[in-house]
């Protein structure tokens, strides 16, 4: 399929040219003959896979630039994200004359204002930021005909959720509404049950296996250890650019203030943090100037930082579908990436769904010369429904269902 059998008009064609798209990707091609027939839609789909042309495209060629406010509305949880949408509509509004203007925090209030009274057709927003100007008279959502959720399941992670049903309120009823998310779950289920009128769904995400190039690895330890062999292993290893995430806001900072007490550069990056500070710890890190970053999911979708060549889960996530966007933060670019897994006991559950989901047992780990206690637990590859690579994997003793406990410095599988 090409992009002239979507149903895009001839300017839009244009512009798609000129952003050198070649042909749609799956999301771009379920998503905008739909879009263009008024329906509502949901997308399953992570940063990476043409989404934002998806929905831009099609809004563009649906509504007519004139006074009144904007037409169309993009809410979406961070400045990294919304920067990123506005370039792509930017893009294709040189093509359609239609005008695009961006809020979010962390910046001044006033130049923000200035645009949206100079006029705008399509605005791009974070929830705060949205809802100041709106408390101030200078933004009117009452003419808004398009309405787009992107990063659904993000907003409701980071707590925006309130935010954007208080702007959903401020929109026109009769509205089309396009919901956009990375996973599919329960909670975002019930957004898209009240907030979109029999939607159409298109799942093009990838929720099997995490990228070949990376090498992953499950270290087990017993939690009370966790900081002890992380902090052991980036020295020990040598690591200089990690993103080492966390279940956690307060444990991530916790985490990074452990890290910097024992000579390792690190900051923290999370929901709790104001734009500013996450702007500048981004920046840190990117600069090499931050040798770790502890993140929460915050980070794990929408946040492009290369070189990163280590990826280490201090915790499991819920999600299974996490992991993979987690580790899915190196190995960019064609590169090879490491990803490493600090597995306590009570983490049984979570690493057992991680292995269903990616189709696949990960290899266990110690690290040489780490004194590690008798507390710890070492999953055992037998385990039901983790069938895929289980003969390449070395069987260790025991035959638990639920693994085994092991302390010591035996071998767990390799070693570094």
């Amino acid at each position: 399929m090409s992009f002239d059998n979507l149903g895009l008009e001839p300017r839009l064609l244009q512009a798609v040219e000129s952003m050198g798209y070649a042909t749609p990707t799956p999301i771009q091609s379920g998503a905008i003959p739909l879009v263009l027939a008024g329906n509502d839609v949901v997308g399953c789909a992570q940063t990476g896979t043409g989404k934002t042309a998806a929905f831009v495209l099609p809004t563009l060629q649906n509504i007519i630039a004139k006074p009144g406010g904007p037409r169309a509305l993009v809410v979406t949880p961070t400045r990294e994200l919304c920067l990123q949408i506005v370039e792509v509509a930017t893009a294709v509004g040189r093509h359609t004359r239609h005008r695009i203007a961006a809020v979010y925090g962390g910046v001044g209030y006033e130049p923000q204002r200035k645009a949206i009274r100079r006029g705008v057709d399509m605005l791009v927003a974070t929830p705060g930021r949205l809802l100041d100007l709106i408390g101030q008279g200078d933004v009117d959502l009452s003419h808004v005909e398009v309405l787009i959720l992107d990063e659904a399941d993000r907003m409701l992670d980071q707590g925006f959720w309130p935010d954007v049903r208080r702007i959903i309120e401020r929109c026109p009823t009769d509205r089309q509404t396009l919901l956009f998310s990375a996973t599919m779950s329960p909670d975002v289920l019930k957004i898209i049950g009240a907030t979109l009128k029999h939607p159409e769904r298109i799942d093009v995400a990838p929720r099997n296996r995490p990228i070949e190039a990376i090498e992953q690895s499950v270290y087990p330890v017993a939690g009370t250890q966790k900081n002890d062999l992380l902090t052991r292993i980036i020295k020990q290893e040598r690591l200089e650019r990690v993103l080492v995430f966390t279940r956690t806001k307060h444990r991530a900072d916790r985490v990074a203030q452990m890290l910097d007490r024992a000579g390792v550069r690190s900051a923290a990056i999370h929901g709790n943090r104001s734009q500013s500070q996450r702007v500048r710890a981004l920046d840190e890190f990117k600069r090499g100037h931050c040798q770790v970053l502890v993140a929460t999911d915050i980070v794990a979708r929408g946040i492009d930082v290369e070189g990163i060549s280590h990826v280490i889960n201090y915790d499991l996530p819920n999600v299974p579908e996490d992991y993979i966007h987690r580790i899915g933060r190196t190995a960019r670019a064609g590169k090879s990436g490491v990803a490493f897994t600090l597995f306590s006991p009570e983490e049984h559950d979570q690493l057992r769904d991680i292995e269903k989901t990616i189709g696949s047992v990960i290899a266990c780990e110690d690290l040489a010369g780490f004194n590690y206690s008798h507390d710890r637990m070492v999953p055992d590859p037998d385990r039901p429904a983790v069938q895929a690579k289980q003969q390449t994997q070395r069987p260790m003793a025991g035959s638990g269902a639920r693994g085994r406990r092991r302390g010591g410095n035996g071998r767990s599988g390799g070693q570094r």
